[in-house]
This record gives structure tokens, C-alpha cells and sequence, in this order.
């Protein structure tokens, strides 16, 4: 028998969290296969935790006072997992809505990669997004060794490809990974923890591949109402980026020093200065702007 157990976490997405469990429930899988589900619930109050409840009673859910965000959030969920004697782990986002043959096909590429190469291995799918015209999160290179915090999306319709770390949308671990690289890392909040997680692995000799084609949907975050949005005051963007969906100042610090190398100083201080910097180039162009108009 396989036991699976998918992570999960969530916050007043009540639909979405609802479409994403029934896509899993009904993904395919082989019969001796068992599947449970993790789902932390950080402090949603739009009903997600009393409609999961309801809808699906099996579900192990924790329920926290929203400030777990994501990583704190799938942490509890791993944490809990970790302890329920299974053999494979789905990272999941509750935004993200899988096709049917993914388990399959994630386990495919799982135990084809490893015979060939003969070593552990974690396997990332690509999503894209609803219209189906790009993708959107999966595993990602560095496209040069001074571009460690610019990712780019890789991935082929064909046949699996490395990557270098992922995005935690949809990702396959088996408990022999797990074992060895653990749970996320709880120094991070909201982002950073998937992208590190599989760093470590990395380091620690697990190989990392994205599955071919695509296993789901799910539309890109958007810029709008985060430190990037340059239509936002001085003053947002700073409170932004330094809280737990931004770069908060210690844990991003932990996370470039851990993987940025010796120069991981200018990496910690480069998105801090972009905020600076994007800032004073629109005030310049507004005033430029005046200037002709008058």
C-alpha cells in the first residue's frame, strides 16, 4: 500500500480551498493506494473551516489565529504528516486546482528519475494559469550565478528537466526525502520556505525535477497591493516589504546568507533599495510629467 498525504494550508479562500479538495479527491490513483489530507486553517472567517467540516470530515484539520500565513501554515500541516507513517508527501496550494492522472504521473517521473540516476529525488509540477496560455509556478533555475534571488521558470511538455528549487504549488516528496531535509523552515512566514526547502535538498544531494506537461491551474499572485506595486506611497511599500508577505529583515537575511554566497550582503539589501529607487524614478517622472503640462 502507498500512503500519500497531501499538505495544505488556507485563509478565507473558502471557495477555492472547497474546489481545490474536490479536484483532489478526484484525482486518480491506483487502488492500493490511501490518501489523507493536512489542511491547517489560519484563521479564515469566511466559513472555510466550518464548510471543510461539513463537506469532508475526514480531512485532518488544524485551525490557528492567522498568523501562521503560509509557510507557518504548512509547516503545522508537514509537522503533523510527518508523524502519520506515510510514504509520499503533496505539497498542494489551496488556489491550485490539479488534473486528474497528476499523482500518477508525478510517481512516474518520481521512479523513472531515480532508476535512471539512482538518488532521491523531489519531483515539482507545473501549473499554469486558467486561460491556459502561460505557466505560472513549478521549479525554477538561476539563469546566472549572480541572479540567486531572480527565478525562471522551467519545465518541458515532454520529458522531466532539473530544476534547481520550487515553488510550492505542487510538489512530490517521498518520506526518504523528508527524512532526510525535514519540515519547512519555520525562521520564514509567508514566502521563502518552499524556495529553501528545496535549496537544502539540493544541498544535501537530492536531485530535483519537474514532472512534463502541466498538472493544473492556478492563476499568477498579482503585483497589485504588493511592495512591487509602484502605484502604492513610499510609506505602504515600506510596511509591506518588511512584513511577512514582503522580505522581513531577519529572515530574509537567513535566507540569502544561506544561499547567496559570500556577497549575500547585496542581495539582502538589494530589494529594499529597488523599493528606494522605483519610488524616486515615478516621483521624477511626475515631475517631468508637470513640468511639459505647464
Amino acid at each position: 500500500m502507498m500512503r500519500v498525504a497531501a499538505i495544505l494550508t488556507c485563509h478565507n479562500r473558502r471557495e477555492g480551498t472547497l474546489a481545490c479538495l474536490e479536484a483532489l479527491y478526484s484525482l486518480d490513483k491506483p487502488s492500493d493506494w490511501e490518501l489523507a489530507v493536512y489542511l491547517t486553517d489560519d484563521g479564515s472567517s469566511d466559513g472555510t473551516y466550518e464548510a471543510v467540516r461539513e463537506l469532508y470530515p475526514e480531512v485532518f484539520i488544524t485551525r490557528t489565529d492567522g498568523n501562521a500565513y503560509w509557510n507557518g501554515g504548512m509547516y503545522i500541516s508537514f509537522e503533523k504528516a510527518l508523524q502519520g507513517g506515510h510514504d509520499r508527501f503533496l505539497w498542494l496550494n489551496d488556489d491550485t486546482h490539479l488534473v486528474k492522472d497528476t499523482l500518477l504521473r508525478l510517481e512516474h517521473t518520481l521512479n523513472t528519475r531515480s532508476a535512471i540516476r539512482g538518488e532521491y529525488a523531489i519531483v515539482v509540477g507545473t501549473v499554469q494559469d486558467r486561460k491556459r496560455e502561460k505557466a505560472t509556478y513549478g521549479g525554477v533555475v538561476f539563469s546566472s550565478w549572480w541572479k540567486r534571488t531572480t527565478p525562471q521558470l522551467v519545465y518541458s511538455e515532454t520529458e522531466a528537466v532539473a530544476c534547481e528549487t520550487v515553488n510550492g504549488n505542487c510538489v512530490w516528496i517521498p518520506v526518504a526525502v523528508a527524512s532526510v531535509v525535514g519540515n519547512l523552515d519555520t525562521i520564514f512566514v509567508h514566502g521563502l520556505g518552499d524556495f529553501d526547502y528545496g535549496l537544502r535538498a539540493r544541498k544535501a544531494g537530492i536531485a530535483l525535477w519537474v514532472a512534463p506537461g502541466f498538472v493544473g491551474v492556478c492563476d499568477r499572485n498579482k503585483i497589485e497591493g504588493t511592495f512591487m506595486d509602484r502605484n502604492l506611497p513610499l510609506r505602504k511599500r515600506l510596511k509591506i516589504i518588511l512584513g511577512p508577505k514582503g522580505r522581513p529583515p531577519y529572515a530574509w537575511a537567513v535566507f540569502t546568507r544561506r544561499h547567496c554566497g559570500p556577497a549575500w550582503v547585496l542581495y539582502w539589501f538589494f530589494p529594499y533599495v529597488r523599493v528606494f529607487a522605483t519610488w524616486s524614478i515615478a516621483q521624477l517622472s511626475r515631475t517631468l510629467f508637470r513640468r511639459r503640462t505647464i
